[in-house]
């Protein structure tokens, strides 16, 4: 099992940045996939961003050249970094973690969540 912890969040002005950060339990380097994802209120949960077995990264459209997906071994930590911040990205980040066991099953992982929360 993996535990995740994150922290980053707050209150921001548009346009400002931001840094969460989201620590493993266990060395990331094990984990086959790592990622961030968001859900404002009354809207779906979205990938923001992820990377898959250390190097495929993805990004969703609306944060593509804002956000930076990254990750530290030495720290077990999962990074996003997300500059020009708009209103539209209020919501609860979350990390998320999965790992193909046995029996080809995929087990996830999820953090408890950071607000972030951006004015104009």
């Amino acid at each position: 099992q993996v535990q995740l912890a994150e922290s980053g969040g707050g209150l921001v002005q548009a346009g400002n940045s931001l840094r969460l950060s989201c620590v493993a339990s266990v060395s990331i380097d094990t984990i086959d996939a790592l990622g961030w994802y968001r859900q404002a209120p009354g809207k779906q949960r979205e990938l923001v961003a992820d990377i898959i077995r250390g190097n495929t990264i993805n990004y969703s459209d609306s944060v593509k050249g804002r956000f930076t997906i990254s990750k530290d071994s030495d720290k077990n930590t999962l990074y996003l970094q997300m500059n020009s911040l708009k209103p539209e990205d209020s919501a609860v980040y979350t990390c998320n973690a999965v790992m193909v066991g046995g029996a080809m099953a995929h087990h996830t992982y999820w953090g408890q969540g950071t607000q972030v929360s951006v004015y104009s």
